[in-house]
């Protein structure tokens, strides 16, 4: 029984070792919620991501999934135990609301990820305006 539970101790140390093996992305979240915001509001968000891998991490490439939704992210490879940002930059000047994508490609054993980005833009408010004045003239 021992040798058993020894064996086991042994495969499960192992097997978490092999699991911590290389580069790791760890985000503090992975979607952020724009909430109700005005039309043409500050546009960016960032993702801090912290590398808790024992290797290098490179991301290759991030991508929005529209043209209204622009990821920046670091060229340079991160070190283990080093933290960063991915910005999201999102058009709010697209009233309504949305929910958008941002693939990253890494040289992780899990090669991508997925982070999300959402939210409502309003419309900005309309005046009320009154009737224009018969301008003088007689009815």
């Amino acid at each position: 029984m021992k040798k058993v539970l020894a064996l086991l101790a042994f495969v499960a140390v192992f097997a978490s070792a092999q699991a911590q093996s290389g580069p790791v992305m760890t985000f503090d979240v992975t979607t952020v919620d724009y909430g109700n915001i005005d039309k043409g509001s500050e546009p960016l968000r960032k993702f801090k991501f912290t590398n808790t891998g024992n290797e290098p991490l490179i991301i290759k490439t991030a991508k929005g999934s529209c043209g209204c939704t622009v990821p920046t992210y670091p060229k340079e490879p991160i070190m283990p135990g080093e933290s960063n940002v991915i910005e999201v930059r999102y058009d709010t000047q697209r009233v309504g609301a949305f929910t958008k994508t941002v693939t990253i490609t890494t040289n992780e054993a899990t090669e991508t990820r997925m982070l999300t980005i959402k939210g409502d833009v309003k419309a900005p408010a309309t005046q009320e305006s009154v009737p224009a004045g018969n301008g003088g003239l007689k009815q």
